[in-house]
């Protein structure tokens, strides 16, 4: 579940939240029993999941309608347009990972929930990265790397702050 925030002056508390089911779709059933207003589904084409019927952002998928760098198209549109993200990391997920690195390579902190901790880190800097990471089951790290194309190992301290 990646959540990020974003606004205007006018609206400095917006929500852009994605529409998969799972972690996303939880999180908007939790905003909407509590009616919050100011929230953005970011979706690919059409939503698959706007609990609260607010607005939506349809981002103009990539030629390639399929696979990783279809939903990591939408995911980098939301990065770009927030102040700070709030991420749930199971150690693994390249898309989570992938919108880490996107944040922190735009000088953007992120909180991150480690589910195999039950912990958070804030995440500020390669620095901060590189302890949570030390957290992570190497392999799990390894198969995340090649996932995301990234030419170094994710241990290494001078980790490319955003794919390559």
């Amino acid at each position: 579940m990646n959540v990020f925030i974003g606004g205007s002056r006018a609206v400095s508390r917006l929500i852009l939240i994605g529409d998969a089911n799972g972690a996303d779709k939880a999180v908007q059933q939790y905003l909407a029993e509590r009616q919050y207003p100011s929230v953005a589904v970011f979706c690919m084409e059409k939503p698959r999941n706007n609990v609260g019927a607010w607005v939506t952002r349809n981002i103009e998928p990539p030629s390639d309608r399929k696979g990783f760098a279809y939903y990591a198209a939408k995911d980098s549109v939301m990065a770009n347009e927030a102040k700070c993200g709030v991420m749930l990391w199971d150690g693994g997920s390249k898309g989570t990972l992938n919108n880490i690195l996107n944040l922190i390579g735009a000088e953007k902190r992120t909180l991150v929930y480690f589910s195999p901790r039950k912990e958070f880190y804030v995440l500020a800097n390669g620095d901060d990265l590189q302890a949570l990471l030390a957290r992570c089951e190497k392999s799990y790290l390894d198969v995340a790397a090649r996932g995301l194309g990234l030419k170094t190992p994710l241990t290494q301290s001078h980790l490319p702050l955003a794919p390559v």
